[in-house]
């Protein structure tokens, strides 16, 4: 039932490319939103609230990530910007988990990390997903 609610509302080429992009810019907003913070440092700091948690949590946070690999499975299209969006999220993910290990867990942090954790981080700044990843991924469903 509900594989059919889902073919009859994506029915074209054109109008899934469409949605899936439509979708993609909310999660990308939904994820900046929930990582948003004034400084790396802080940043990091609530992603390692969620970590402490469970790590299950912390990889909650990054939902676009996983509608990345449903857009994969679903429409079979695995081609160069897909790899791309795949990849550049998987290093996301994990530049993150190695911060919040040297900061939180080891509490050895190098002094060139510590000064780049000060640092103010612009608002728009959190809005650099939407721009990178949702024209790619329209991209990758049009080829």
């Amino acid at each position: 039932m509900e594989s059919y609610f889902i073919e009859s509302w994506i029915k074209s080429g054109m109008e899934q490319a469409l949605t899936f992009t439509l979708i993609l810019f909310i999660l990308e907003i939904v994820e900046a939103l929930m990582q948003h913070a004034p400084t790396l440092g802080g940043v990091i700091g609530r992603l390692y609230r969620w970590y402490r948690k469970s790590i299950f949590l912390f990889f909650l946070l990054h939902p676009s990530f996983y509608f990345a690999l449903y857009v994969v499975m679903e429409t079979g299209v695995l081609n160069f910007y897909m790899v791309i969006i795949i990849a550049m999220k998987v290093f996301d993910i994990f530049y993150k988990l190695e911060l919040i290990k040297s900061v939180y867990i080891k509490r050895q942090v190098p002094a060139d990390l510590a000064a780049m954790l000060s640092w103010k981080i612009p608002s728009w700044f959190f809005l650099t997903g939407i721009l990178l990843y949702v024209p790619l991924l329209y991209y990758a469903l049009q080829m």
